[in-house]
């Protein structure tokens, strides 16, 4: 039987604290962190819809007009490689040139855009809308004429389009050294005359469901930033959603993915934005867009690139771009999430090496919590050289529980011994814990980043195996068989944690804590292998500060 004492109160709360730690990883499925009440006036979003739905939607339901192979134009910098396709003037085609799909030195680049005649079509657009039904727009069947041969971060271009009643289109584009292109946007008359036309801008997507996790801890889908409200619509709530629609004066929007980010940034002023899902042609289709007020020019900013968390702070400061940083899904521990990420890309600036950074950001917290920790320790001592009377009260009292409650008390009275100070070092690291286990997942910084020995990738889990003797059987075993070399050095850090901590004294207990090391060892083989040498690495700091105390109050 267990007894309701403080001591056994205090273990179910450290065994509920981790057992958390598992759920999170693997049932955890984030709730909409915001849910999304559309402010949309109803009236006046209809119309709209009508005008926009017939201009964009020709787009990708009308195939038939585009052709494979329509002139482009070449985009090439340090970071982005690709061209624009002059028919209909979409961003279709771009790679980033400093990515790699593996670790294959040989591996092609990431694809981010793909033409809309491709099996995964991710494309972009810019265009206006008029009032006059007389005036001829241009249309995805348009063919533009640019003025330059390529669009670099040195050389920016102007692309025209000319209709028949000689009003000439234009959009100026010009590209930085890394994701951001600027495009403003004007159409004059054949007398020269500005004319007041609504831009809209769109980014549309083909998208396999069945790619989608069915549980994750991350957003990827569209996304948006309207007035200061951060909005995200995950693929499969806007497949039953099929439309959502917001209105604002300022902010972003585009589509994410794990490590990539496509997304409009208009001048701030009055525009109505929609996220919607439709199927064309057998395929799913997500789409975002947004339409501007009428204004004879027009700029927008569009972002294709990686979610580089400085480069997205910094053009979050520099064109004023609201919550721009939030494209990286830091959680709902973004307060913590984002300064300890700061630490490890110091730590990395110093060492050159991710993986000592996360060992440095480990004694940095240890140190923090080194007096809490001694606090701890000396009570979890103080609690050992005690056991034997807590013991013979259960014996004396073990008919009686709320009198062995009451002895239990006067006990930890007597003995200055605090019960629950064993569980403040873990309720405080637990948080810690969880904000280090979002930076290694969703930060591109860590995509990829090699520490030493057979761990080429941190973010990734641990690839050895003690099922195939580390790679001397040539065999491939079934997820459930796999050890990895750091998980087992994690599982044996905390077996000698318990043998240097007192047991508990009821025999049930003790072997409930004995079992979860091996818990351990088989969830964390699917962690990151950043986050596992993180507590690894933790454990062998926290069991050198137990040595050392005990041999101090010794």
């Amino acid at each position: 039987m267990i007894n309701n004492t403080p001591d056994t109160k205090n273990l179910f709360i450290a065994m509920l604290l981790s057992m958390l730690i598992l759920l999170y990883w693997q049932f955890y499925i984030e709730n909409p962190r915001q849910q999304n009440e559309l402010r949309v006036q109803k009236s006046k979003e209809k119309s709209e819809k009508l005008k926009i739905e017939s201009v964009l939607g020709e787009a990708v339901k009308s195939r038939e007009i585009l052709i494979q192979d329509s002139p482009h134009i070449a985009i090439k910098s340090d970071s982005l490689h690709g061209s624009i396709d002059l028919q209909g003037l979409h961003f279709n085609n771009l790679t980033l040139a400093n990515y790699q799909e593996t670790l294959d030195k040989n591996s092609p680049e990431v694809v981010l855009l793909s033409p809309l005649h491709s099996e995964q079509a991710y494309f972009a657009q810019v265009g206006w809308l008029s009032e006059d039904k007389n005036l001829k727009l241009p249309t995805d069947a348009s063919i533009w004429k640019s003025d330059a041969p390529q669009l670099t971060p040195a050389t920016p271009l102007t692309l025209t389009w000319e209709n028949e009643q000689g009003v000439i289109f234009a959009v100026h584009i010009a590209m930085d050294e890394k994701y951001l292109f600027t495009l403003n946007m004007s159409a004059k008359d054949k007398e020269g005359k500005l004319l007041s036309l609504q831009p809209y801008a769109f980014i549309n997507r083909t998208y396999d469901l069945k790619k989608a996790a069915s549980t994750s801890i991350m957003h990827e889908g569209p996304i948006g930033v309207f007035d200061g409200i951060l909005k995200e619509e995950p693929y499969k709530k806007l497949v039953e959603q099929k439309e959502v629609a917001y209105q604002a004066n300022a902010g972003w929007f585009g589509i994410a993915d794990k490590y990539w980010l496509t997304a409009f940034i208009p001048t701030p002023q009055e525009f109505t934005s929609k996220f919607s899902y439709y199927e064309s042609n057998g395929l799913g289709h997500y789409q975002v867009e947004y339409m501007g007020t009428a204004a004879k020019e027009s700029e927008v900013k569009f972002f294709a690139g990686a979610k580089e968390l400085a480069l997205l702070d910094a053009y979050s400061e520099k064109y004023n771009i609201p919550l721009f940083d939030h494209a990286v899904d830091l959680g709902l521990l973004d307060f913590l999430t984002k300064p300890i990420f700061k630490l490890l890309t110091y730590f990395y600036s110093i060492t050159g090496n991710f993986g000592v950074a996360i060992l440095l950001l480990t004694v940095l917290v240890k140190a923090c919590m080194f007096p809490l920790a001694n606090k701890s320790f000396k009570s979890m001592n103080q609690t050992k050289k005690i056991q034997p009377k807590m013991v013979a009260l259960r014996e004396k009292y073990k008919d009686d529980k709320m009198k062995l409650n009451q002895e239990m008390i006067e006990l930890y009275k007597r003995e200055k011994v605090n019960p629950a100070s064993g569980c403040l070092p873990l309720i405080i690291q637990a948080p810690i814990f969880f904000a280090l286990y979002k930076a290694l997942y969703v930060t591109i910084e860590m995509r990829h980043a090699p520490f030493f020995g057979w761990i080429h990738d941190l973010s990734a889990p641990d690839p050895s195996n003690l099922f195939t003797l580390f790679g001397l059987l040539n065999w491939n075993p079934p997820s459930m068989l796999h050890l990895g070399i750091w998980p087992i050095i994690m599982c044996l850090t905390m077996v000698i944690q318990q043998h240097q901590s007192p047991p508990p004294a009821d025999p049930a207990q003790a072997k409930m804590m004995k079992f979860l090391p091996f818990l351990f060892l088989f969830v964390f083989n699917s962690f990151a292998a950043g986050l596992v040498i993180y507590s690894s690495w933790s454990n062998m700091l926290t069991i050198l500060q137990q040595w050392f105390i005990k041999r101090k109050h010794s």
